[in-house]
């Protein structure tokens, strides 16, 4: 990561020295993750080291997966030094609980290809129980 120099800097820099696109940087403007920033009599965006810091936060974020409704929740806490931790706890545990569920269903699907993976003869036969498996309907069919 990029040390901070002195600032205003324009949108590239602020974008270089946080680690985020430009593009992103103005997403997150757009989002209220990060304030409007003042602009030059020409409007061309200038940010500062709190800018910069605060693009860093939201990386730091992103990077470990929270949502943008999360970082905007810990944006606030992290903002307030009166905030109790106790907030910020519970929305780490809860992403914790995420993480664990989306990787149990991501290892039983890894599970499922790896059993019709071992029932594919994987030759010049057309018989695959992969596309069997995979053409099934999901739907029950309708009571007659």
């Amino acid at each position: 990561m990029n040390e901070l120099t002195a600032g205003p800097f324009n949108i590239g820099e602020a974008a270089r020295q946080s680690d985020v696109s430009a593009k992103m940087v103005r997403h997150y403007e757009s989002l209220g993750l990060l304030p409007s920033v003042h602009r030059t009599d020409s409007g061309y965006r200038q940010y500062g080291d709190k800018e910069v810091h605060t693009l860093r936060f939201i990386k730091r974020s992103r990077d470990l997966g929270f949502s943008m409704a999360e970082i905007a929740d810990l944006l606030k806490l992290w903002q307030n030094r009166r905030r109790p931790s106790a907030d910020v706890r519970r929305i780490a545990i809860k992403h914790v609980d995420d993480l664990n569920q989306r990787m149990a269903e991501m290892e039983a699907m890894k599970h499922t290809l790896e059993h019709l993976i071992h029932g594919c003869q994987g030759n010049q036969r057309p018989d695959c129980p992969i596309l069997d498996e995979l053409g099934k309907s999901s739907v029950p069919a309708a009571k007659k």
